[in-house]
């Protein structure tokens, strides 16, 4: 059987700020399901030790000069056992996995996550006995690992992924010789950017292959507007660099046995089922009870990428036409303000809930006639995915997996019963305005709104199907 490790710095339930988390944790147990021996780890944070099913220390390593005890247990429903590194004086802090309680970054973060690399590099190489034939590394904070790999004599197949090209891990140089990186990589084609130490960098350069979490985003990557000054990098490398779409977990994003609605619906009694859930999600809100009226939700950031700024500029006009919205998420702190503002406003048709809540998540989800998504970019989006498989119409902006995930609404796919969704281009407010008035038209035409949310539901997003791509990938030498 072959072996392969899966590192990342977040995995839910045990701790998730994005995406990452749902990948970490749906992905290996795929891969588990199609026969490789899949581990996974991540750093033992503040809280996670005890969270995890039966849990036992099986070794430890010498990083830097610090004990790395590794603990092993199992992730609740899923086979891949997870290897938590734990080192308490780095990661056994009040706040998240990359920042303080009050919202800033660790100021020794390179250190935190150059060594969580170096550990990860040494349990692929058999440290404890067991060694990967692929390691999977994500994200600037595992950038570092490939790095280690390629100075091994015989190293493991190294896969990277970027979740978001955004967040690059750059710090002083000087950290290269702290974390005791070989000369050898100090260079423009390995680790160094202008004199910098780049995580990322390291982990584009030094890996096997580079992927990302759509085939969109690939592309888009390789372009000024959305390289984040690395579009020359990844053209250089292109030949090694590929999408693949996130899937999602099919099984708690099922309508048709989720626990958390008020009603649980299918693709034969979704018309009944959301109109139950509808009406609940107008009453947990606090909204009238009004069918007849179009009900859209956000469930995200509040934040520049996902466009919360035009958000906030084309409601008073989608507000003053009839429509009711509902947005969960939290961010931006003034623009946090300027939507309960605009509750105050439109009482009758908006409201916002600052934080985050699961339960209220999918209940937007089943409860909305159209969700919102408007990024300015997107890797890949999940909620979009949910969405089609409740039911429910997702606008989103054509950008990265929102274009690869949604099908457009046009004369052509509507014919063909096709379309699950519908596309705008511009990031902006006449942009955004017009994507929802699209839909609205739409929605106002009860037979074709029928067929999109049947098109939607029908799909597969699952992680099995997601899965094939990746054994094509971890294809062992």
């Amino acid at each position: 059987m072959s072996t392969a490790l899966f590192a990342g710095s977040e995995i839910w339930p045990l701790v998730k700020t994005g995406g990452l988390a749902d990948v970490a944790h749906s992905l290996p147990a795929a891969m588990q399901r199609a026969g490789i021996d899949m581990r996974v780890t991540m750093p033992a944070y503040r809280g996670t030790l005890e969270r995890l099913q039966d849990a036992q220390e099986v070794g430890s390593l010498q990083i830097r000069g610090q004990r790395f005890g590794v603990i092993e247990g199992r992730l609740p429903e899923t086979p891949a056992p997870l290897w938590l590194l734990d080192c308490p004086s780095l990661y056994a802090r009040e706040g998240d996995p990359y920042r303080d309680a009050a919202g800033r970054d660790w100021s020794d973060n390179a250190w935190r996550f150059g060594c969580f690399s170096e550990a990860v590099a040494k349990l692929a190489c058999g440290a404890l006995g067991w060694r990967a034939d692929v390691v999977h590394a994500n994200d600037w904070q595992t950038g570092l690992v490939p790095a280690w790999l390629s100075v091994e004599p015989q190293p493991p197949r190294s896969i990277f992924t970027i979740h978001n090209l955004a967040y690059q891990g750059r710090f002083a140089g000087e950290h290269a010789l702290y974390l005791g990186l070989p000369g050898s990589l100090w260079h423009a084609d390995a680790i160094e950017e202008f004199g910098d130490l780049s995580f990322i960098k390291a982990g584009i350069n030094c890996s096997d292959a580079v992927t990302t979490v759509s085939p969109s985003y690939a592309a888009e990557i390789q372009t000024p507007e959305y390289g984040c000054g690395l579009d020359g990098l990844l053209r250089a490398h292109r030949g090694k660099l590929s999408g693949i779409l996130n899937g999602i977990d099919d099984a708690v994003w099922n309508p048709a046995s989720d626990a958390l609605l008020p009603r649980t619906y299918g693709r034969r009694d979704f018309v009944s089922g959301k109109r139950v859930n509808k009406a609940a999600l107008q009453a947990e809100f606090g909204l009238p009870l009004a069918a007849d009226a179009p009900l859209m939700g956000w469930v995200g950031r509040v934040a520049q990428q996902k466009s919360s700024d035009l958000l906030l500029g084309a409601l008073p006009q989608l507000l003053e036409s009839g429509l009711q919205f509902v947005l969960l998420g939290s961010g931006d702190r003034a623009q946090e303000q300027a939507l309960l503002g605009l509750t105050r406003r439109f009482p009758q048709q908006m409201a916002v809930h600052i934080g985050f809540d699961e339960g209220q998540a999918h209940r937007i989800e089943a409860g909305a006639d159209l969700f919102l998504m408007p990024s300015r970019f997107e890797p890949c989006g999940l909620n979009q995915m949910y969405s089609q498989r409740y039911g429910t119409i997702p606008v989103v902006r054509r950008t990265g997996g929102l274009a690869d995930t949604v099908i457009d609404a046009n004369e052509e796919t509507l014919a063909e019963a096709r379309a699950t969704g519908v596309h705008f281009e511009n990031a902006d407010v006449g942009g955004l305005l017009w994507g929802v008035r699209r839909a609205l038209e739409l929605w106002r035409q009860p037979a074709l709104w029928r067929s999109m949310q049947r098109a939607g539901m029908k799909r597969d997003f699952s992680w099995d199907k997601v899965a094939a791509e990746y054994l094509a990938l971890y294809a062992i030498r």
